[in-house]
């Protein structure tokens, strides 16, 4: 934290107060988190054209015009409104770089406050895999890839959604529900039917479902 600001608060009531630098610096605080979401929600097809941290940085400019108006009520928690910012800006770049090459529904995940790209199911599964140690062999991990991404597929899309965001942006179960504009209780519902769905199949591994989430 910066000599100038003793917290968080402080630098956020100073770029409410129209403050660039402190807007500037409180941004970066959330920085990290926004690349690692981008990255995760980017299309394959772009990931070799598009730098994460350029989607941010696009954000940002937007963010220094918008922030002021947020910041009046900020009726979101920082973190969830900057995540549906970007969430906007990453569909905005998807509709420039793809156009009509765009994945059809199954391209963004529609939620209380608006939309952003969802996960596509090889990814996640690609990525669940990739916390598992025992799944080494190609052809296991080819076999299990396989059914994980079906039960994926078969998913309520807001259920994996709530997978996601716990998992792989290591978001709280409250940040959750403010994303998704559902109950605490409703999202901590929708994360154990997701676990129960992938238990089945990770329950045919070594190791079971703990290995995955150890």
């Amino acid at each position: 934290m910066p000599a100038e600001f003793t917290s968080e608060t402080d630098m956020f009531e100073a770029a409410k107060n129209g403050d660039q630098a402190a807007l500037a610096m409180l941004f970066n605080l959330h920085r990290a988190h926004l690349e690692r979401m981008v990255r995760l929600r980017l299309d394959r097809r772009l990931q070799r054209r598009v730098d994460p941290a350029d989607v941010v940085q696009e954000t940002y400019l937007g963010i220094q015009r918008k922030f002021a108006k947020y910041a009046s009520d900020a009726a979101l928690p920082l973190r969830i409104w900057l995540r549906l910012e970007v969430g906007q800006t990453l569909i905005d770049v998807h509709r420039r770089h793809l156009g009509a090459k765009m994945r059809d529904a199954g391209q963004e995940i529609s939620i209380h406050r608006g939309a952003y790209p969802s996960v596509a199911s090889k990814t996640l599964a690609a990525q669940l895999l990739g916390r598992v140690s025992t799944a080494s062999k190609a052809a296991m991990r080819a076999e299990i890839q396989s059914k994980v991404q079906d039960a994926l597929n078969e998913m309520d899309p807001h259920d994996r959604e709530v997978l996601v965001l716990r998992h792989f942006e290591e978001l709280s179960n409250s940040e959750v529900a403010s994303t998704l504009g559902i109950t605490s209780s409703a999202a901590c519902n929708r994360y154990v039917r997701a676990i129960k769905r992938l238990k089945n199949v990770f329950d045919q591994m070594p190791g079971g479902i703990e290995g995955v989430w150890s």
